[in-house]
């Protein structure tokens, strides 16, 4: 057998640059890049092997270990799981800081392989710098942590194990059943050490991606299943877009006359105009889709994973009959809710059901209900769109002047509004900014986001025109997520103009990858709306009978609460101090002239837009199981935690 003698990481660069993928249109590579932070613990090891021979991987050098593995996953879904990136951090914190981000790709079944510098195997010079030490078991390290946010784990004691460790990372990022990331820790002198590899090792490897098409058994139960209903419901999920069935999910929709609403990962599989498209459904649904799905007999889910959110935590799907169907790759999501399960790829499954109820003359009994819905909705939308702050000049005041301004989540912090406002210097609303952003950005741009109230306002509110232009995470809803994942989308659709809409407690947490942004030369806009602190979690707490707290950004007050003065921070110049070009917009004609002055640009861009808060969409049919307290000394709260029993009793318990 021909062998060639390299170190551990050498082999595993070489090994990298020779994987492909077949989706059915030719291999392609599969392995793009690798983003690192280089430390004590990867930079002589894998840091020399991908200095002398990084073969056809572009090196891409991160700030941030999270940022940069949010910006792997990005890049990975935006190509719907068909390229990846890998990702190398030192040991101890370097890799630690990873450990979000794992969660993040995994949760929502976007592959990333991860390499940890991990401590010594001799164990020589224990404790290393940067090693946790446990005195009861040696063996775990830091990296042990990712066990339990990877789909899969190895650490190379040994070079010789690094090949069966390498085959079975391949075989789980390219499952399109059960992907997420691939974790292989390396320690650091094993890196280094060197074996005599077969040559065979290298050759190209193809990993034909094998569409799976429905057993005729399950194609048979489900059409039956769907005869038998008048108003069915589609749910269009993530792995719509992961299978590119966005074409079969609406000449399905279409054929047989069933509206469908989308989850974030699904939204903009189809395009927003599609006459049954009832846009975004569940918790940070709208009314239109929400007002159907209580009144469905049948829920279809297509590639979704049925979470708490898409169903309203199993209360959205109200008719006393309703029942399941699920088209999905993978059986444990296909089996969700008690459904029929049809396991298989989207697109196929979409085909082969619908010419078997075609076959049958199939229509569903909707007559107008669809049009008028999306009509109800559009004149919702609109007025939305068109909220703005507003002050009575007449009033009987000092100043002669008091807010008159209702906000779409009144009753919390109503009568501190014209304390924001003067603070912000703002008139502008959250709702009223999205339907800007929608109408001035490119239709083909792709807007990225993540956590905070801004993933509901563009669920409800935003209109896709052209497929795959909507990326929203929202399987773990990562805040940090956004900046980091649109350098992600950059770097896998190079020619496309990518907006980051971020709130200002995302871009505090997280936005170092901008400085990469402007290093590789990929420009990215950066929106962020600024309403002073964490409102989507302000709502929460208020909602269910607490007060305000630590939730606004206040300085400490003489009391000794978080209750002072407002924090004032100038986002914009935090991001020119990078070098990103920056705009200030607290009107709606200034953030206008800003968007249309960030389109001209070369380099990545920020908008710092003043919002007030409690002015972002709310409510429309969905109910949210949280955990209230069953005891209190707060009215307020036992009334919510009565609230939750009642709304309890009509969901569904499994």
């Amino acid at each position: 057998m021909d062998t060639i003698r390299l170190t551990t990481a050498q082999a595993l660069v070489k090994f990298l640059n020779q994987q492909y993928v077949d989706f059915g249109n030719g291999p392609e590579r599969f392995v793009h890049g690798i983003l690192t932070v280089f430390g004590h613990g990867n930079v002589l090891g894998l840091g020399q092997a991908l200095q002398e021979a990084p073969g056809e991987m572009t090196v891409y050098q991160g700030r941030n270990e999270q940022g940069m593995v949010h910006a792997a996953t990005a890049f990975a879904k935006q190509s719907r799981r068909r390229r990846i990136m890998a990702c190398t951090a030192s040991v101890g914190p370097g890799s630690a800081n990873m450990l979000t981000a794992a969660a993040t790709a995994t949760a929502n079944q976007i592959p990333v392989l991860l390499l940890p510098g991990d401590t010594f195997a001799t164990r020589q010079p224990d404790p290393v710098l940067q090693q946790m030490e446990h005195t009861y078991n040696l063996s775990i390290t830091v990296n042990d942590a990712f066990k339990a946010v990877s789909k899969y784990w190895d650490r190379i004691y040994r070079p010789e194990q690094l090949m069966t460790a390498l085959l079975n990372a391949m075989r789980v990022l390219t499952d399109q059943a059960d992907t997420g990331a691939v974790t292989i820790a390396l320690p650091q002198d094993v890196q280094g050490e060197a074996w005599d590899y077969p040559l065979e090792f290298f050759r190209k490897r193809i990993h034909r991606i094998v569409t799976r098409t429905p057993h005729p058994d399950e194609l048979a139960a489900a059409a039956d299943l769907i005869a038998s209903k008048q108003r069915p419901l589609l749910v269009c999920g993530g792995g719509v877009r992961y299978a590119d069935a966005g074409m079969e999910l609406r000449a399905f929709a279409e054929k047989f006359a069933i509206p469908f609403g989308e989850t974030q990962a699904g939204k903009s599989a189809v395009a927003s105009d599609c006459a049954y498209n009832l846009g975004g459904i569940g918790v940070t649904g709208n009314g239109c889709a929400n007002t159907l799905a209580a009144e469905a007999d049948l829920v279809i889910g297509v590639g979704t994973r049925f979470t708490d959110f898409t169903t309203g935590s199993k209360s959205l799907f109200a008719h006393p009959e309703v029942e399941f169907l699920t088209i999905n790759a993978s059986l444990y999501h296909a089996s969700k809710l008690d459904a029929l399960a049809v396991v298989c790829d989207a697109a196929e499954g979409l085909r082969a059901l619908s010419a078997t109820l075609e076959k049958r003359g199939y229509r569903t009994a909707y007559t107008d209900e669809i049009v008028v819905a999306k009509k109800a909705w559009e004149v919702e939308r609109k007025r939305l769109s068109d909220v703005e702050y507003t002050v009575n000049q007449e009033a009987d005041r000092p100043d002669r002047s008091s807010v008159s301004f209702v906000p779409e989540v009144a009753g919390h912090l109503d009568e501190k509004l014209s304390e924001y406002a003067t603070k912000l210097n703002t008139s502008l609303a959250q709702t009223q900014v999205l339907g800007i952003l929608n109408e001035y950005l490119p239709k083909d741009a792709i807007v990225i986001g993540a956590a905070g109230s801004l993933p509901g306002d563009m669920q409800r509110m935003w209109n896709s025109t052209v497929p795959d232009t909507y990326h929203m995470e929202y399987g773990f809803s990562c805040m940090g997520y956004e900046i980091s994942g649109a350098l992600g989308v950059k770097l896998a659709e190079p020619d496309r103009e990518v907006y980051a809409l971020v709130g200002d407690g995302s871009y505090q947490m997280l936005h170092s990858e901008l400085v990469t942004s402007l290093q590789e030369n990929k420009k990215i806009n950066v929106i962020l709306l600024d309403n002073m602190g964490f409102g989507c979690i302000n709502n929460l707490q208020m909602e269910q009978g607490l007060d305000s707290m630590a939730t606004e950004f206040r300085y400490r007050g003489p009391e000794g609460q978080l209750s002072g003065e407002l924090i004032s921070i100038d986002y914009a110049a935090s991001a020119a101090g990078y070098g990103v070009k920056t705009f200030r917009a607290s009107t709606a004609e200034q953030l206008r002239d800003a968007l249309r002055e960030a389109l001209l640009q070369d380099r990545s861009t920020l908008i710092d837009i003043k919002v007030l808060p409690k002015t972002m969409t709310h409510g429309y049919g969905a109910w949210w199981n949280v955990g209230v307290p069953e005891v209190s000394g707060s009215e307020a709260v036992r009334a919510a935690y009565e609230q939750k029993l009642e709304q309890l009793g009509k969901a569904r318990s499994y």
